[in-house]
């Protein structure tokens, strides 16, 4: 006797949701925005079009806005690396991590987070920059610093800005140097910057001694 077909369960709502996330997050990885259409979100979950529109009633901008949270979120979650032992090798396992998403989202990065596709708006744009920020608020508060000077968190928006641009620049050059090698190139930027930074920054001065007598 043939074993019984498992039995059909209903996705919950939720599910469904992280389901049809999931399908446009992947053709965003590979596709700008602009290129993929509901239907071929529908087509990569294994669903209806009608059951797209019945979880995203704004359409592709509404999704396309869902699943550009979704990586928001994820990135951030990069740069959360336990304040434990010193600065400069937690630094590294969060762009391992970063260099890690941008890996897996290949060509797709530049769509999801550069900007610059006809579906770009102010909350796409906000979503974005938050990813900037919360990246910013993790590496301050992993040099222990509550009350930043202007100089210093200048330095740090800058690096995370020269980060991204590496990411981009990397997927460009067929990620080439190797992800570890870029990881230490970055980190050793970061050093740099902020010993240019002490030169005209006490705050950042001190900090900058720290890190040599935490090495």
């Amino acid at each position: 006797m043939p074993p019984a077909a498992p039995a059909y369960r209903r996705l919950t709502v939720e599910e469904r949701r992280s389901q049809l996330l999931e399908a446009a997050l992947t053709l965003f990885a590979h596709r700008a925005p602009e290129e993929v259409s509901l239907d071929d979100v529908a087509e990569a979950a294994g669903v209806s079009r009608p059951l797209v529109y019945r979880y995203f009633p704004g359409g592709k901008q509404q999704l396309y806005e869902a699943a550009l949270r979704s990586a928001a979120e994820e990135l951030q979650q990069c740069f959360d690396e336990p304040r434990e032992g010193p600065l400069l090798p937690r630094l590294s396992r969060a762009l391992d991590r970063y260099l890690g998403f941008v890996d897996q989202h290949d060509a797709g990065f530049s769509a999801l987070l550069q900007g610059g596709s006809v579906v770009e708006t102010s909350r796409t744009t906000a979503i974005v920059d938050g990813v900037r920020r919360a990246a910013a608020v993790h590496i301050l508060s992993h040099l222990g610093v509550t009350e930043p000077g202007p100089r210093l968190r200048m330095t740090v928006r800058m690096w995370i800005t020269a980060v991204e641009a590496a990411s981009l620049i990397w997927l460009d050059e067929d990620k080439q140097p190797p992800a570890d090698e870029l990881r230490d190139w970055l980190v050793e930027q970061f050093a740099a910057v902020l010993s240019v930074t002490a030169r005209r920054d006490p705050q950042t001065a001190e900090l900058v001694r720290a890190l040599a007598t935490d090495a």
